[in-house]
């Protein structure tokens, strides 16, 4: 008996898939290697280099005339003196605005937070008795850092003055 079989051997991806597939990691890495911190330490020395190169083009351009060559050497020699000396001050005022930012951004979306919380709370009877149960509850225990929402609430809870 003669048995004619066929056998067929197909990839199980495309390879186009994969090439893409492949591109989108790569930018993931990419985007795992960034650094705000650095980026904005990059910036802030690229402004100081530039306000220092400006000063040092605007001091030379008065004796710069016939002694164009070691004008454009002094201007990079202060451009580099500059770059040496104020990167590591650049980065660590940029990691002290970043920390700041996060700090300030925290504190903006936990007040934002109390605000939608209270004007839900305004509306929902439940929500409100809850609200209540938990401001009794830190009155009994030791209350640190309170905030201007918080001490409205508590207020507003003791005068009785929310509306359902």
């Amino acid at each position: 008996m003669n048995h004619n079989s066929v056998h067929l051997d197909y990839p199980l991806t495309h390879p186009g898939v994969d090439r893409a597939e492949q591109v989108v990691a790569n930018f993931k890495r990419l985007g795992g290697n960034f650094s705000p911190t650095r980026t904005l330490a990059a910036m802030l020395l690229a402004a100081i280099v530039a306000a220092f190169v400006v000063v040092a083009d605007q001091m030379m351009d008065t004796w710069a005339d016939g002694h164009l060559l070691a004008a454009w050497v002094a201007l990079w020699a202060v451009a580099f003196a500059a770059v040496g000396l104020f990167a590591g001050v650049s980065k660590s005022l940029a990691t002290q605005m970043k920390e700041a930012l996060d700090g300030w951004s925290a504190s903006m979306a936990q007040r934002r937070s109390d605000e939608r919380l209270w004007a839900v709370a305004q509306t929902d009877a439940r929500l409100m008795s809850e609200l209540q149960n938990a401001m009794n509850r830190s009155d009994q225990a030791v209350v640190s850092r309170e905030s201007s929402t918080r001490r409205r609430v508590e207020r507003m809870l003791k005068n009785r003055q929310y509306y359902i």
